[in-house]
């Protein structure tokens, strides 16, 4: 049976997509785990959270509107809050999207709904590599990466719901730093060159500097626009010194 699974032709989609998704997966499931208890602790019903990560399925904005509805804030001001949170998925889809190209619209947008700042992550440094190799991304394995680290998100999310009404509350267990270690294990393998260091340096900078200064919606898009710009002028400056 296994020798059966081995030879199907789309396990080797599954296994590089497997492998792919794990980082993501580790840090989903504290996470998830923790906006289920918080969602369930808000007054959230278990229904609605889990649609939440169904059919919303944005950590940070999640979490964000479990924040806003537990303090009575309205349904319009956390709609346009989460929206200007989310807005950096503009930029993300837009780097991603010279390497999409051919791609059936009912895919991109498959795709699209399950892009988060984790699997972009995963998604720009794989999708670079294999166009140094001149290779295309194949829709399955991107696709199954993507629906991996989903189904990790529900997974905790269902966790926290069971768990909603024993835990009273969750800062002793960590769990609202496993977001950030995740991110920076996701960093560590983007880093090829000095160029991408002094970028996310000057982007961390930048982000909390807007933060401090009373940005704190706008930060993290701004510090990326920037900070993508710092980049593109020092690569080019580099390669002009070097012809």
């Amino acid at each position: 049976m296994d020798l059966s699974l081995r030879n199907h032709p789309n396990y080797a989609y599954f296994r590089e997509a497997w492998g792919q998704a794990l980082p993501i997966v580790f840090g989903y499931l504290p996470i998830g785990f923790a906006f289920g208890v918080l969602a369930i602790k808000a007054g959230i019903s278990a229904a609605n959270t889990l649609a939440m990560s169904l059919l919303v399925y944005a950590g940070s904005a999640q979490l964000i509107a479990v924040g806003l509805i537990s303090a009575g804030v309205s349904p319009w001001a956390t709609i346009l809050t989460t929206f200007v949170v989310n807005l950096r998925h503009l930029l993300m889809s837009a780097a991603l999207s010279p390497y999409l190209r051919g791609w059936p619209r009912s895919l991109l947008a498959l795709f699209a709904f399950e892009l988060t700042d984790e699997s972009f992550a995963v998604h720009s440094t794989r999708f670079a590599r294999l166009q140094s190799q001149q290779e295309s991304p194949k829709p399955a394995t991107a696709l199954t990466i993507n629906l991996i680290s989903q189904l990790a998100w529900v997974l905790g999310t269902l966790l926290g719901i069971v768990a909603g009404d024993l835990i009273q509350d969750v800062r002793p267990f960590g769990l609202d730093y496993a977001l950030i270690a995740m991110f920076a294990a996701l960093l560590v393998f983007q880093v090829k060159d000095h160029v991408y260091i002094i970028v996310a340096g000057f982007a961390g900078l930048a982000s909390t500097a807007l933060l401090l200064t009373g940005v704190s919606q706008w930060n993290v898009m701004i510090a990326a626009v920037v900070a993508a710009t710092l980049g593109v002028a020092l690569e080019s400056w580099i390669k002009r010194q070097s012809s």
